[in-house]
């Protein structure tokens, strides 16, 4: 038997770094390269692997210690078949020497081990000790989840990573488990009427159906918010002429509109805006139509009417469109098929105000650009200030099928249509 010292290593001459999280105890049964804790600096954290196989001997860290380089983390007892990268110390070298020639203290210490293997096998349950960074242990516990459930990471050496976290809880959600201390767990009974007066009423139909679609896209979608705003100044002088010479019973012009005109020429120019992702996530899925999905407040709830072939329609044509859409969504008229085959979504609380806000995304389309309520700001055109009326966008996008510089071209080539309509004519 040899006993091996386990020590910080070369950790690039950072001093005093965080014990965050200890994996083992005294007489826990550790492989090669095992994390056995997480330290943490100011700028990362990283995995403190051993460099022997064998018994957890003593162990002298626990979490909020601050360590450095060569500082003892546990000696380990290893057998002398059990490989190691670390070179035995010197009184693991007389320990392994027969007991006669070896100091008594030592030789007691060998008389011991027999007794010690004898407890790990019949007292210890060794558990599986989940291999994940502070960040994601985090992350599942916001989630109510369990890591030391989940048994398998697809991470490098077997990492358990944040689609790992999600992965379980879709696996247990659709299992329809609520075991304790895995998946999500329901929200705690509280009895309000204990501290007042209370009246209850139940969810619209809308409202549940949103927020099982909104809590599975939340699970399944790595989403991203990208905010910009653009000068919509000539772009609202246009729309008011133009308002100016219809009748009163004319459907008017919304700036809607020119949003979702200049939308539609920024998804022919980014076709990736306009795809899904296969349900297998192997394939992307472009699309040759377009379509668009515009998020309409109603007494019951958020539904989205969709606005058909939006590239082969007339401003006045879309108007009269999303005005009857619109009425109909708010008097609960709308049929499935009014709210199916969306391309991309527009949620507008521009009557509403707001600076800006993270819509999250009409799966199984790719992105969504929300939209709040423009203002006069002062802008510099390089000689003075000027009044402009800015519009605040908000783009959120699936970071599997849309990485941020595209992201953020596509936003540019949106405001480059906004910030001059005319470019829509070409």
């Amino acid at each position: 038997m040899s006993l091996i010292e386990i020590k910080v290593p070369d950790v690039g001459n950072v001093e005093n770094i965080d014990v965050v999280e200890v994996l083992i105890k005294a007489g826990d049964q550790v492989k090669l390269e095992q994390t056995l804790a997480v330290l943490e600096t100011d700028k990362a954290s990283m995995d403190l692997p051993s460099s022997a196989a064998g018994t957890i001997h003593e162990l002298f860290i626990k979490p909020g210690d601050k360590v450095s380089e060569g500082a003892l983390i546990a000696t380990v007892l290893t057998s002398d078949e059990a490989g190691s990268v670390a070179e035995p110390a010197e009184p693991v070298q007389q320990a392994a020497a027969p007991a006669e020639k070896a100091p008594e203290p030592v030789a007691q210490s060998v008389a011991a081990t027999p007794e010690l293997k004898l407890e790990i096998s019949t007292g210890s349950t060794s558990t599986h000790a989940a291999h994940a960074t502070p960040a994601v242990r985090l992350f599942a516990r916001e989630l109510g989840v369990d890591i030391q459930k989940i048994t398998t990471g697809t991470g490098r050496k077997g990492r358990i990573l944040k689609d790992d976290v999600k992965s379980f809880v879709k696996k247990v959600m659709a299992e329809g488990t609520a075991q304790s201390g895995s998946g999500i767990p329901s929200m705690p009974v509280v009895d309000f009427s204990k501290f007042g007066a209370i009246e209850e009423q139940n969810l619209s139909k809308i409202k549940r159906l949103t927020g099982q679609n909104l809590s599975r896209v939340w699970l399944n979608l790595p989403m991203v918010t990208y905010h910009d705003e653009v000068d919509i100044t000539e772009m609202e002088a246009f729309r008011v002429a133009l308002n100016g010479e219809k009748s009163k019973d004319d459907v008017k012009i919304t700036g809607l509109i020119f949003i979702i005109k200049a939308l539609v020429a920024a998804m022919e120019q980014f076709p990736q805006f306009n795809a899904s992702l296969s349900a297998d996530g192997e394939r992307l899925i472009f699309k040759k139509y377009f379509n668009i999905g515009i998020a309409v407040d109603t007494p019951n709830g958020l539904v989205v009417p969709v606005l058909r072939d939006v590239n082969r329609k007339g401003i006045n044509e879309l108007s009269a469109e999303l005005a009857e859409k619109s009425n109909k969504a708010r008097l609960g008229k709308l049929m499935p098929a009014d709210m199916q085959g969306g391309c991309i979504t527009i949620s507008s609380l521009g009557g509403i105000g707001g600076t800006a806000f993270t819509p999250i995304v009409n799966a199984p389309e790719v992105a969504i650009l929300g939209v709040t309520r423009a203002k006069m700001q002062p802008v510099w055109d390089g000689k003075e200030f000027v009044p402009r009326l800015m519009l605040p966008l908000d783009l959120t996008y699936d970071h599997r099928v849309i990485d941020g510089a595209e992201g953020a071209r596509f936003m540019a080539a949106v405001k480059q249509y906004l910030g001059d309509i005319r470019r829509l004519l070409l």
